[in-house]
């Protein structure tokens, strides 16, 4: 038995309408969930699959920090990780900067977000005071870096350019999973 805590505001999310998306995540993992109203979430251990619960946590992990279900199923794939960063271990804890800092990293219009997703791959959510990115070996540590470059302040410019930089390392990844 596993516990994951998640914002009440998210339980919704993780249940889904009629129970859809809870059924969907044990029926994929083999494992039994229980959901309390307050976030709390107990994980049954598959016996078969030790690793399924450890996956399952993070898919609910992620499902808190504010990705839509579909995007977050892909922790149950081989080879798919969740990187939580606090974004109060780059601002201390002030919230007038935590706002700016958020705005930087999904940018305008969601512009710089969007642009750190396709040169990657990876999946992003911004949700309270954390960025959480869903992504294989490759396309995580590459997102990674994008974001904290963004936190330490580098321009949106040069992050780009690394990001273009870095496409060459995901197109040779991506050949030989395929």
């Amino acid at each position: 038995m596993r516990l994951v805590r998640i914002p009440k505001e998210r339980v919704g999310a993780l249940i889904g309408t009629d129970g859809e998306t809870k059924e969907l995540i044990e029926k994929r993992a083999g494992v039994r969930m229980r959901i309390d109203t307050e976030g709390e979430v107990d994980i049954e251990d598959n016996p078969e699959d030790p690793l399924a619960a450890l996956k399952v946590m993070d898919l609910v992990k992620a499902i808190g920090r504010g990705f839509a279900p579909h995007r977050a199923m892909r922790l149950l794939d081989e080879d798919e990780y969740l990187e939580v960063i606090e974004l109060g271990d780059y601002i201390g804890k002030k919230s007038d900067q935590l706002t700016r800092v958020r705005a930087r990293i999904i940018g305008t219009n969601g512009k710089t977000r969007r642009i750190i997703e396709d040169l990657t791959g990876a999946h992003m959510s911004v949700y309270g005071g954390t960025v959480s990115i869903v992504g294989n070996s490759v396309q995580l540590p590459i997102a990674k870096k994008a974001v904290e470059m963004i936190l330490r302040g580098s321009e949106h410019a040069t992050v780009y350019r690394y990001l273009e930089r870095s496409r060459a390392t995901l197109r040779i990844a991506e050949m030989g999973f395929s």
